[in-house]
């Protein structure tokens, strides 16, 4: 082996996992072109082509993934390796990329990260927010976060959250014109506030308990957003009945800001999960981020549950 036969690999894997030039540049912190030319020595010393390149596109040969299979483990764990002294020089060091919704990053993960980052200045978050689900492995992310339900089979889930349960609410003045329905049949008449699955493009149907049982309800209304965090703003904003997470509104809630809306129905789901690839060992820094998350909020779960307890006496407020 010579040395130079390393030389463009990362480059290479980066590029392959990303399917573009311009984004693996940008997570290399190195120009477009000097990417290029790595892959293209690498190849070049190889004697064989690894990727496929139009002016749209970037995709693997057969000999690239192939190629792929093979080094991108044994890469990962050289990578590992480096982290694991940087953690042992002086804590917790180096990049963490997240994926995650919007409502998760607002709700969780902005004040945990916040923190995160003072205690450990030598350490680096890059988050990228989206609701539709994504894949990590393909976007070279270390971490995602998802509803339970939602985590692939072939993934590593640890539990970020305990069990959610989601809601129906609407504001003091849409009651006040248009009633509260006093039935799931009843939100057929009434303005609800529809989620589009950024993905696919198709509405979601409202998950509730009816008769003891989940069933799904088709609503509809006169506003329809692609962001979840957004839902029970609107609702706020007096526009019709929003479905979202208890955890989001409890606070509208116990103040009056929001009225619960059919709390029989309201639908337990599993809570959200951090995700990552079972065949890859997790770095230090990675590791570190999650464990701190996940203490974070359970802290401040215990905060909100005893504060909601202290300041909800003889209020109807839905209990968590």
């Amino acid at each position: 082996m010579k040395l130079t036969q390393l030389d463009g690999l990362v480059a290479f894997i980066t590029v392959a996992q990303r399917r573009s030039f311009t984004e693996a540049a940008a997570a290399l912190e190195v120009t477009p072109p000097a990417v290029s030319q790595a892959v293209r020595q690498l190849e070049t010393r190889l004697g064989v082509r690894l990727l496929n390149r139009t002016t749209r596109s970037v995709s693997l040969t057969e000999a690239g993934e192939r190629y792929l299979g093979r080094v991108g483990p044994a890469v990962g764990e050289l990578l590992s390796a480096t982290d694991d002294l940087d953690a042992w020089r002086g804590g917790p060091s180096g990049r963490v990329r997240v994926n995650a919704p919007h409502i998760v990053y607002e709700t969780l993960l902005r004040p945990a990260t916040a923190s995160f980052l003072q205690a450990h200045p030598g350490a680096r978050v890059e988050m990228r927010i989206e609701d539709g689900f994504s894949d990590i492995v393909e976007q070279g992310g270390d971490l995602g976060v998802r509803l339970g339900e939602s985590v692939q089979r072939d993934m590593v889930a640890v539990a970020l959250t305990p069990k959610e349960r989601t809601c129906m609410v609407a504001s003091p003045a849409y009651a006040a014109r248009h009633g509260l329905p006093a039935t799931l049949d009843d939100l057929r008449h009434h303005d609800c506030i529809r989620y589009r699955f950024p993905s696919s493009g198709a509405i979601y149907r409202w998950e509730v308990r009816r008769n003891g049982r989940l069933a799904e309800v088709e609503v509809d209304g006169p506003l329809t957003l692609s962001d979840s965090l957004n839902m029970a703003r609107a609702a706020l904003d007096g526009l019709g009945i929003a479905y979202t997470f208890e955890r989001q509104v409890a606070g509208d809630l116990a103040a009056g800001r929001l009225l619960p809306v059919l709390p029989s129905a309201w639908h337990t789901m599993p809570g959200f999960h951090f995700y990552y690839p079972s065949r890859r060992q997790m770095p230090p820094t990675v590791r570190a981020f999650m464990d701190h998350c996940i203490a974070f909020n359970a802290a401040a779960s215990t905060v909100n549950r005893r504060t909601a307890t202290g300041g909800s006496r003889g209020r109807s407020a839905p209990r968590p």
